[in-house]
């Protein structure tokens, strides 16, 4: 394997963790916006539903690639 071929791979593996991650976030945003639609904050759910959104379509990026 060369260099250049290394690289790619470590780069590729960096590009699935970090994916992996944002994924966990957005389930957490998806929970809190559950959590503070139960207590009336209809807005903050709203936006914290919209941040997940935005984080599954920033992970669907990758199959781009």
């Amino acid at each position: 394997m060369d260099e250049e071929e290394e690289r790619f791979l470590r780069l590729q593996k960096k590009l699935t963790h970090w994916i992996e991650h944002n994924n966990e976030h957005a389930g957490s945003f998806r929970k809190a916006a559950r959590e503070a639609e139960e207590i009336g904050l209809v807005e903050v759910s709203r936006r914290l539903n919209e941040a997940a959104k935005r984080m599954d379509e920033i992970s669907a990026l990758d199959q781009h690639l």
